[in-house]
């Protein structure tokens, strides 16, 4: 018989074996289904491992016993593990709640800094357009002055907030770096 460690023997196995090693596996249900993929790559890295190819008289009964043994490992490695308790997740999504709280905090805090430093007529055009849903006609009407001035103003106003929440972005990550 062929060296199981060659690699064409050994995709060869794998491709005729690891589905019914799957199943047999998932049926012994000592193996999570989740973790069947993993126990069966497990079972074929062990075969390259080994060297003796003239003692492997039944290629698919060593198979089944290799995967064998190594359910019997992950099932008493599974054992000991020890899951999160359910106190620690509740903490940590109050955490992750809080948290988000205060990034959505200083973001708006961000963006109004940032709207104040507009000018006047900016920060106007904004809010008719935003608060009440103007379109840049009903703007220019309001406020007296050609659309093609709300065009530009807007304009404007969007490249000098993104600049400054850019900036303000590039800042923070700064100031987070120090303080690590």
């Amino acid at each position: 018989m062929p060296d199981p460690s060659s690699p064409g023997r050994l995709a060869s196995w794998f491709n005729q074996w690891s589905e019914p090693l799957k199943r047999w596996l998932a049926s012994r249900r000592r193996v999570p289904l989740a973790d069947l993929d993993d126990v069966t790559q497990e079972v074929f890295l062990r075969l390259l491992k080994y060297r003796r190819a003239d003692v492997i008289d039944a290629p698919q009964a060593y198979l089944f016993q290799v995967a064998g043994n190594v359910a019997s490992e992950w099932a008493l490695r599974a054992r000991s593990r020890h899951p999160h308790a359910s106190t620690w997740l509740n903490e940590l999504a109050v955490e992750e709640a809080a948290s988000v709280d205060i990034i959505r905090e200083q973001t708006r805090s961000q963006v109004t800094r940032a709207l104040l430093e507009l000018p006047p007529r900016a920060r106007e055009i904004l809010r008719l357009r935003y608060k009440e849903g103007l379109s840049n006609a009903q703007i220019a009407a309001r406020l007296k002055v050609h659309p093609q001035t709300v065009k530009r103003d807007l304009l404007q106003a969007y490249a000098r907030l993104r600049l400054d929440l850019r900036l303000n972005e590039v800042v923070g990550l700064a100031r987070s770096k120090e303080a690590s």
